[in-house]
């Protein structure tokens, strides 16, 4: 291997630990007080907020891209797979960082550019369908935030005063025309929507999922989904301001709802693994949804802890789930019986991957779910907490059923030898995902986390 493959070969992980990394700085450096710093003349900008989910952003894909790193590919192929990882982080990082939120769109437009092709990296009939598929319904979503965001624009534009700057429109949501203005932000929030992954305008993720490299679905699921849910928090709290908090909360509510239902119909019988994994990112779209459509501070910090819980998680589970394709040659959930019994350096990873996404403590989904339920109590919406409730048991028997099959029972023998199963036994190829789990259930009990979450929902303005 040359030397440019060679370090394209480490760049995502490197961009993904120098992300990390400027995550926790900017999250002490923000956290406490109304600290908000400025660049590029007021186009960007980190708030509490946007350095926790840089934080989230660098924490999953650190997981992503050094637990992901499989075996070395041909040079050229190197290069453009590791640069199109490193544009896709970067988008990320444009979004999460952009005060206007015409740039914000620009970030999410970059993601789906750059996913697309990471996407159909494999070939074959099924990548370039899942791709193609992908790209259509991606630009669709993102057509219609476009849409609303204009509309946004001509809605400040009616009071004398055009502007899609975040902050400004926070500081003076009387510059939004009510009539326009409920139409342009249901538009946008139901565009981005698309590209979070929730129903009724999910059904490009179970197919590129089940179709892109494991890095790339760890990124997608564990973090793509939740940047694009950040942008919708953005504009609920503009929404909520300028409009009251009906509208937002009908939508999130009821979206939620429907995601929950569909994932929980579509896992029952389903017999592929990774689309599996891909249906549970819809259901905790939805779970993301109902807590912000419920709101309130206990709600909101539950939805931002649960981005870095799922996140955590998830990537995981597609890691470990690439490394299982890589060994049994085999996507079919009754292709994997028996890991445990003859793959356990993959099953234990797995096992506790899909505990922690199950809920079970001390998991930080488990204290993040049972939140939100009670802040549906506490805001008079106990019916919604009723339902999430009794949808989650059934996703709960679902996945454990399934996860129960591909791990117990004598096994079937791998049919493509033991190197995935070599590679899953090395140190540095374990300590990544041992990493991820550990901090998704610490997370939840380290007495930093309070103060963060709080300053997070303050720059949010999302305490209702």
């Amino acid at each position: 291997m040359d030397l440019l493959a060679r370090l394209a070969r480490i760049a995502p992980t490197a961009t993904a630990t120098t992300l990390l990394a400027a995550g926790v700085g900017l999250v002490a450096v923000t956290t406490g007080g109304d600290r908000t710093l400025w660049a590029a003349g007021g186009l960007l900008r980190v708030d509490a907020l946007s350095a926790y989910l840089l934080l989230v952003v660098g924490a999953v894909a650190l997981t992503a891209t050094w637990g992901g790193l499989g075996p070395p590919r041909e040079p050229h192929t190197e290069v453009r797979f590791s640069g199109l990882l490193v544009l896709f982080l970067g988008a990320m990082t444009l979004t999460l960082l952009a005060d206007n939120l015409g740039v914000m769109w620009v970030g999410i437009e970059g993601t789906t550019i750059a996913t697309a092709f990471l996407v159909g990296h494999h070939g074959g009939r099924a990548a370039v369908e899942a791709a193609w598929k992908y790209v259509v319904l991606g630009s669709v979503g993102i057509a219609i935030a476009f849409l609303g965001l204009v509309l946004l624009y001509a809605a400040t534009a009616a009071t004398g005063e055009p502007t899609l700057s975040w902050r400004t429109l926070m500081a003076h949501p009387d510059l939004i025309d009510p009539g326009l203005g409920r139409l342009a932000l249901a538009l946008a929030v139901l565009g981005l929507a698309t590209k979070a992954g929730l129903a009724p305008m999910h059904s490009w993720l179970p197919d590129a999922h089940s179709q892109a490299p494991a890095q790339v679905s760890a990124l997608m699921s564990g973090v793509l989904l939740s940047v694009a849910f950040y942008g919708i928090l953005r504009l609920q709290a503009i929404s909520d301001l300028a409009l009251g908090p009906e509208l937002m909360r009908v939508m999130l509510v009821g979206g939620g709802l429907l995601s929950l239902t569909v994932a929980a119909a579509l896992m029952v019988a389903q017999r592929d693994y990774k689309r599996l994994l891909a249906y549970s990112s819809t259901e905790h779209m939805g779970i993301l949804a109902i807590g912000a459509g419920i709101g309130g501070p206990l709600a909101l910090a539950a939805v931002l802890l649960h981005m870095l819980g799922h996140g955590l998680a998830k990537s995981t589970l597609f890691v470990v789930a690439g490394r299982i394709l890589a060994d049994r040659g085999s996507t079919r959930i009754d292709h994997v019986q028996g890991l445990l019994a003859d793959r356990p350096a993959l099953a234990w990873p797995f096992l506790a991957g899909m505990g922690t996404l199950l809920g079970f403590p001390p998991g930080a989904l488990f204290f993040t779910e049972v939140a939100i339920l009670f802040a549906g109590w506490q805001q008079g919406l106990g019916w919604v907490s009723l339902t999430t409730a009794g949808l989650l048991v059934v996703i709960f028997a679902v996945l454990a059923r399934h996860t129960l099959v591909m791990t117990l029972g004598g096994g079937t023998r791998a049919a493509k030898g033991p190197r995935a199963v070599a590679e899953a036994g090395r140190w540095a190829a374990t300590l990544p995902l041992a990493a991820a789990l550990v901090a998704a259930s610490a997370v939840g009990f380290a007495p930093a986390v309070q103060p963060v979450l709080e300053s997070a929902l303050t720059a949010l303005a999302g305490v209702r």
